[in-house]
């Protein structure tokens, strides 16, 4: 029986220095950093036990909102597959692009990219009167995949009137475009581009390579949600967005 196990990585496999309580301090050891080399993330003395009992049992496919670069500056020995991008990209064991999966995203996008900027107009312009906003459109390799929004508070609330400002577009009702928030982070995607659908494909190919397959996955957040019920067993992180939902 082959094994698989599909990771999220922040606030799964690590997390910011101020999401570990102190009692962690003396064990925390670093798991990534800012692209100025400054330390960011960490893992506890439990994360670290968990990845050393998965990485003898498993093979480990990171699934990660991060983009390449950022994925790069993880201190974590994947030797898999790799989903980038919210599950926009796929990178093989060598960490090559995925052709087919890539090509099928190419082909599709432009209808969307359309659209996502229409949105992101409005979120512009609703940004400008504070400069506590951050706003990024997440561009890797040559393509625009989605758009990201933060605010300097470092609050989810602060995120919240811009959600309400938004939300009734008409690219989102009609389900072209999709958001979620969790914590000090608002997406705004193309509903062509979610974990779920990458996870399935590369499932599909696993289950053609063995014989015998089991499916395990990981993940903190409510979008990590469907990418986990496609797996045979779920491992979800107490204390966090998607444990919330089933144990208020």
């Amino acid at each position: 029986m082959q094994a698989y196990i599909f990771l999220d990585l922040d606030d799964t496999l690590f997390q910011t220095l101020k999401k570990c309580a102190e009692d962690d301090y003396p064990h925390l050891k670093l798991r990534a950093t800012l692209p100025d080399g400054t330390p960011n993330s960490f893992a506890t003395a439990k994360q670290q036990w968990l990845w050393q009992w998965l990485a003898r049992d498993f093979k480990m496919v990171a699934v990660t909102a991060r983009d390449f670069h950022a994925f790069g500056r993880v201190d974590l020995p994947f030797q898999e597959d790799v989903v980038l991008n919210h599950g926009a990209v796929i990178l093989d064991k060598q960490r090559n692009i995925d052709a087919l999966w890539m090509a099928k995203m190419q082909a599709a996008l432009p209808f969307y990219v359309e659209k996502l900027m229409a949105v992101w107009q409005q979120v512009t312009a609703f940004c400008a009167s504070d400069t506590g906003f951050k706003l990024r459109l997440v561009d890797d390799f040559d393509m625009t995949w989605y758009g990201v929004i933060k605010h300097k508070s470092g609050i989810e609330a602060a995120l919240l009137p811009i959600l309400h400002a938004i939300k009734t577009h008409e690219h989102f009702v009609d389900g072209s475009l999709y958001w979620h928030l969790n914590g000090n982070n608002l997406a705004i995607l193309p509903k062509i581009i979610n974990k779920q659908d990458a996870v399935a494909y590369l499932i599909a190919r696993y289950k053609q390579q063995f014989s015998e397959l089991i499916t395990f996955a990981a993940g903190d957040s409510q979008s990590d949600a469907a990418f986990l019920a496609l797996c045979d067993y779920a491992l979800i992180p107490t204390n966090t967005q998607l444990f919330k939902t089933f144990i208020p």
